[in-house]
C-alpha cells in the first residue's frame, strides 16, 4: 500500500479533450478523456462547455463539477493513482 498518495494541484483542459494534470511533487501528465474514459462517463462531459468550464480539482484529483456547486459527491473524479501512473509529459503553457 502506498503511504503518500499524490495530490493534483492544478488542471488545464484543452479543446481536444485532453487535460494537463499537475501534481504536488511537480510531475505533469496529460490525460486524454476522449480516449481513456468509459463511453458512459465521457458522454456526460462531451459538451465543450462542460468539459472546459467544469474541469477542476476536487478531492485532490482531476474532476468535472457536472452538477455545479462543487458538490464532491456529484462530480466525476478520477483516481489520482491512475493519473499519476501516466507517462510524464511536458508543460504545454508558456
Amino acid at each position: 500500500m502506498q503511504d503518500n498518495i499524490p495530490s493534483v494541484v492544478q488542471v488545464i483542459p484543452y479543446e481536444d479533450y485532453t487535460v494537463d494534470v499537475y501534481f504536488d511533487d511537480g510531475k505533469i501528465v496529460c490525460y486524454n478523456a476522449g480516449r481513456d474514459m468509459s463511453p458512459a462517463l465521457f458522454a456526460r462531459i462531451r459538451d465543450p462547455e462542460i468539459f472546459l468550464g467544469r474541469c477542476t480539482v476536487l478531492n485532490g484529483t482531476l474532476a468535472w463539477d457536472v452538477a455545479g456547486g462543487r458538490d464532491e459527491s456529484a462530480c466525476i473524479d478520477l483516481d489520482p493513482l491512475m493519473l499519476y501512473a501516466l507517462k510524464k509529459s511536458k508543460e504545454r503553457i508558456a
